[in-house]
């Protein structure tokens, strides 16, 4: 799967919102600091997120991100294509001339197992993965260690 630094960013960024919007909007500031993840590209990440309607923002103080769905409408796949990331394993379109003219030799194995990784993160939703105790005690440590 060619799953790049930006969709694992956008996954844990997200994931890292639905953890803290209880409180009301989540600033980028504080999921940068959290998750050690740049603040320009959060910047750049959440403005995709918030065209694809996964997250929408309010401006001003207190001020910030939250979920436009319930975090249990809201899959890992949803993330991941909204900031434009493939669920495919290679570069093979969904045409059968994938190799110049003609398929490739593997073009079905790779099909398949594109779509088999697409439905398991269709599957999983955030609110599936905040109820894991490790998650849980993750988000404790960083709350207990990050000043914002």
């Amino acid at each position: 799967m060619r799953l790049t630094t930006k969709g694992r960013y956008a996954v844990t960024a997200v994931l890292d919102l639905a953890l803290h919007q209880e409180k009301g909007p989540v600033s980028l500031a504080a999921i940068s600091e959290r998750q050690c993840i740049s603040l320009s590209y959060l910047e750049q990440l959440f403005a995709k997120l918030r065209r694809n309607d996964i997250v929408s923002s309010t401006r001003g103080p207190g001020g910030g991100y939250k979920l436009t769905n319930p975090v249990d409408e809201v899959s890992v796949s949803d993330i991941i294509l909204a900031v434009d990331e493939s669920c495919k394993v290679v570069d093979c379109s969904d045409s059968d001339n994938c190799h110049g003219d003609y398929q490739c030799l593997t073009h079905d194995l790779w099909q398949e197992l594109s779509n088999e990784i697409r439905t398991f993160l269709d599957g999983i939703t955030l609110s599936e993965i905040m109820s894991q105790k490790t998650v849980n005690n993750i988000r404790e440590r960083q709350d207990e260690t990050v000043s914002i």
